[in-house]
């Protein structure tokens, strides 16, 4: 016999996977079966021509953004959830010592004057965020 709790539990969301690479844009969906294990729930593969990523960057945005949608129209997947990983090339981490007692706007005023010394160009190119560690 079935515990009535067991019946109203939510499963956890299932994930997309979405990877993004010189040659197509695959996506797969991650769910988990009654046991807890993953299970593969959708996939689908969408080629790239030749030219629209180079060396790790992206030449044609509005292409390769198209072609995300398509291999998203093709799994069938109505998932929101994205895990999406990006080459060590394209992030710079950088841990830094500031002094504790900061308010929330002096922390980004003083990461985004850290940030001007290490990357090689304008912030308004980039995606800044920080976490406080401790």
């Amino acid at each position: 016999m079935t515990a009535l709790g067991s019946l109203f539990r939510r499963q956890p969301a299932p994930l997309l996977g979405l990877d993004v690479s010189s040659s197509s844009v695959k996506l797969v969906e991650l769910g988990r079966d009654a046991g807890g294990k993953l299970v593969l729930e959708r996939c689908a593969i969408e080629p790239l021509e030749r030219g629209w990523i180079t060396d790790g960057n992206v030449e044609k945005f509005d292409e390769v953004a198209e072609a995300v949608r398509r291999v998203v129209r093709k799994s069938g997947t109505r998932t929101k959830n994205v895990a999406l990983a990006l080459p060590p090339s394209a992030v710079i981490t950088k841990k830094i010592v500031l002094p504790g007692g900061m308010s929330e706007q002096e922390l980004e005023i003083q990461v985004e004057s850290e940030a001007n010394q290490y990357i090689p160009f304008s912030l308004d190119e980039v995606s800044l965020d920080f976490c406080v560690m401790g």
